[in-house]
């Protein structure tokens, strides 16, 4: 594997620039919906489908995608998501209907696993020793795309508009489709047909922690959705004008990602002297902790420092999560295990806003961070009680 350490620059500017072009546009979807497609009552509702709808159909499509992966290697699947999402891109400048809009986001939502396919590139063509570093280093760029995109967006959308904003994101995201084609991949073709979804998760279940892995990350997932509809309304009460709530809440959502990209190679390269299942154990104690602490605070400046220790700590759980699956699939079923996890992922980001919502509004926000932080320390318990540094190992 001469080639991994090229790979891993290409493939994580390819990322970023890949998750920048996201949120450059998708962050503004109410505005659109409400002045471009003269949107007006529920639309809450429709901004959070708008969004949900792509994940949904984008986890019941990841395990096809990640069949075709194992078949044919991951960098066809990254050329095609990145071709196909520059295209939904830009089908959404032509959107001038509520019904179109949707139906564009359906297409996102079947053309989405860029970053699976990314994951799986790195895991399987990486020397085992450096998995984890790799990983770690990967997890940083959609930290990074994340911090940037919404700026960019917000600055484009003055100058050029929204839908100016939809062209924008559809050239970047074909330059992340370009940039992957310099990818180096070694993979073995294999001609046999293409698993059922049902099939993939019974092969997935002969390995328990598999399974045990697949609803860590569901359940992380949802932690982390979870508060992203209450912080704005979170940010108002801990004492922001509500003229500048939306600068407030920008710099709080930036915190963590901040974090992230500033430690998530150091959890990666620990995580392979530690250990994956001690890191990702870390991970979950401090990010269990932070949200326990994040429901006792007094002003915005506390609550944004939390979130960015939180954030430095929680940047262990998905380089962590996502080594375990290349450590503990078989090779031949590495894309599909990876997609696999896509799939819990995306319905936990499904999952994630409507309970945040519902339970946001009849127990309090501050609640709302106390079940997460217990759910998460709950996660650690059951991590420390299982081994997941070696392979094939089961519970104690």
């Amino acid at each position: 594997m001469p080639y991994w350490k090229r790979n891993l620059y290409l493939l994580w500017f390819g990322l970023f620039i890949n998750h920048m072009a996201y949120t450059l546009s998708v962050p503004f979807f109410p505005l659109f919906l409400q002045q471009d497609l003269g949107l007006g009552q529920g639309l809450e509702v429709w901004s959070g489908t708008a969004i949900s709808i792509s994940f949904l159909v984008s986890g019941l499509c990841a395990p096809y995608w990640g069949s075709l992966a194992d078949r044919f290697g991951s960098k066809p699947m990254l050329v095609r998501s990145g071709i196909g999402l520059a295209l939904a891109h830009l089908a959404n400048y032509f959107a001038y209907d509520l019904f179109t809009f949707m139906l564009v986001r359906v297409f996102q939502g079947v053309m989405a696993g860029f970053s699976p396919a990314s994951m799986t590139l790195v895991g399987t063509n990486t020397p085992e020793k450096h998995v984890g570093y790799a990983l770690g280093v990967i997890s940083t760029s959609t930290a990074a795309g994340g911090i940037v995109g919404p700026l960019a967006g917000g600055i484009l959308s003055q100058w050029i508009g929204l839908r100016g904003c939809f062209i924008a994101s559809g050239v970047i995201t074909l330059l992340s489709a370009v940039i992957v084609l310099g990818v180096k991949e070694v993979h073995e073709r294999r001609e046999a047909g293409r698993n059922s979804l049902l099939q993939d998760l019974r092969r997935a279940a002969a390995t328990p922690l598999l399974l045990r892995i697949y609803g860590l990350i569901l359940l992380v997932s949802v932690s982390v959705l979870i508060v992203e509809p209450l912080l704005t309304l979170y940010v108002v009460e801990l004492g922001a004008d509500a003229s500048n709530a939306a600068l407030s809440s920008g710099i709080v959502f930036s915190a963590v990602g901040v974090a992230t990209v500033l430690t998530g190679a150091f959890w990666g390269r620990l995580g392979g002297r530690l250990g994956l299942g001690r890191t990702l154990l870390i991970g979950l104690l401090g990010g269990g902790i932070g949200n326990l602490l994040q429901a006792a605070v007094s002003g915005i400046a506390v609550f944004a420092g939390l979130r960015f220790v939180y954030g430095l700590f929680f940047a262990a759980v998905y380089p962590a999560l996502n080594a375990l699956i290349i450590q503990h699939a078989d090779r031949d079923f590495r894309g599909r295990a990876v997609s696999l996890s896509q799939s819990a992922s995306q319905f936990g980001i499904v999952l994630g806003p409507l309970l945040g919502g519902v339970l946001g509004g009849w127990i309090g926000i501050p609640l709302v961070f106390l079940l997460t932080g217990v759910s998460l320390l709950g996660a650690a318990w059951t991590v420390r009680a299982s081994r997941f540094d070696r392979k094939g190992e089961t519970e104690r």
